[in-house]
C-alpha cells in the first residue's frame, strides 16, 4: 500500500479539490492527480467524480475517506504530540544564590514550564555563589551586587535595600527610620565578611563614619535573626529575605549605597546553551 497515494486522496476528499489537496500538501497539482489516478488503477476501483469544476466522492470513495480520515488524524495528533515534546526541555541544571527569597519564585516558574529540568540549588553569600559559578561548578549564579567582568554574563533582577533588624523591644522599633550615623557604638550581629549584606553595610558606616562594634558573627541570615531575638546585637538583613517571625522587626535605615541589585549571572560563552538561556528568559 502506498501511503503518499492515501494520503493524496485524503487530502481531496477533505478539500473537494485537486488545486487545494496540493496546497494542503505542499506538492504539485499534477502530483496529487497522478497519485489518486495510480490508486485506483492499482486497485481497480473509481474513488473520485470528476467534474469540470468539482470533485465528488463516490460510494467506494466515501467508505474509503472514511478510513483515511481516521488514519491520517492520527498521524496529524502524532506530530502534533512529538512537535510539542521538542519544546519541552530536560535535564539537570546546577543554579547558586546568595537569596532564597530571590531564587525561589524563578525556580518555580521553571518547574512550571518545565518540569522536566531537575535542578540542584546550593545556597551561599554573594562570594561564595560567584567561586561556584567561576569554577563551573553551577550553571546559573543568583547574585547580590556582581561587578561587571570580562566572560560574565549579567542580567539584573529586583532591588533590595539593607535594613536594620531589631529585637521587638527595641527603643528603636518604632522609628520610621534609623541613620547608618546613629550605629555608632552599637552592638551588631554581622554575617561572614563575604557576604554582601555585612559589606554593604561597612561600605554605608565608612559614608557615614559610623563605627559599629561587631559582638558576634554568624554563617547565615537565619542565625543572625536568632542571635537579634536573643538580645547579642543588632543585626542587618536585606528587604524581603526575613521570614515573619514575632520576635524581630526591620527598620529602614537611611544612608548612602544601601540599596543593592540581585543579577541573574552566567558564563558568557555558554550563555546560548538551551537550558540556561532557557533560565534567563523565564527571569524576564
Amino acid at each position: 500500500m502506498n501511503l503518499f497515494q492515501l494520503r493524496a486522496f485524503d487530502a481531496v476528499a477533505k478539500e473537494g479539490s485537486f488545486t487545494r489537496a496540493a496546497e494542503r500538501l505542499f506538492i504539485s497539482q499534477p502530483a496529487v492527480t497522478g497519485h489518486v489516478k495510480a490508486l485506483e488503477a492499482h486497485y481497480h476501483v473509481l474513488l473520485l467524480r470528476r467534474g469540470a469544476r468539482t470533485v465528488s466522492l463516490t460510494p467506494e470513495g466515501k467508505q474509503l475517506a472514511s478510513i483515511t480520515h481516521a488514519l491520517f488524524g492520527l498521524a496529524d495528533e502524532a506530530h502534533a504530540w512529538l512537535e510539542a515534546r521538542r519544546e519541552v526541555l530536560s535535564g539537570q541544571l546546577a543554579i547558586a544564590a546568595d537569596s532564597p527569597q530571590q531564587v525561589m519564585p524563578l525556580l518555580a516558574r521553571l518547574r512550571e514550564h518545565h518540569p522536566g529540568v531537575v535542578v540542584q540549588l546550593t545556597l551561599g553569600n554573594a562570594q561564595s555563589t560567584l567561586d561556584a559559578l567561576l569554577a563551573e561548578q553551577v550553571d546559573v549564579a543568583l547574585i547580590t551586587t556582581a561587578a561587571p567582568r570580562h566572560g560574565l554574563h549579567l542580567q539584573p533582577l529586583a532591588a533590595s535595600r539593607l535594613l536594620l533588624l531589631l529585637p521587638i523591644g527595641h527603643p528603636w522599633a518604632g522609628c520610621p527610620a534609623v541613620r547608618v550615623a546613629q550605629l555608632e557604638g552599637q552592638g551588631m550581629v554581622l554575617r561572614e565578611p563575604g557576604s554582601m549584606t555585612r559589606q554593604t553595610l561597612e561600605t554605608a558606616c565608612q559614608h557615614a563614619a559610623a563605627k559599629p562594634q561587631v559582638m558576634l558573627v554568624v554563617g547565615s541570615r537565619e542565625a543572625v535573626g536568632e542571635a537579634v531575638a536573643a538580645g547579642l546585637g543588632l543585626g542587618v538583613v536585606l528587604s524581603g529575605e526575613l521570614s515573619p517571625d514575632p520576635r524581630l522587626c526591620t527598620v529602614p535605615l537611611l544612608g548612602e549605597g544601601l540599596e543593592q541589585p540581585h543579577m541573574l549571572a552566567c558564563l558568557a560563552r555558554r550563555r546560548e546553551l538551551k537550558l540556561i538561556r532557557t533560565v534567563f528568559e523565564l527571569a524576564g
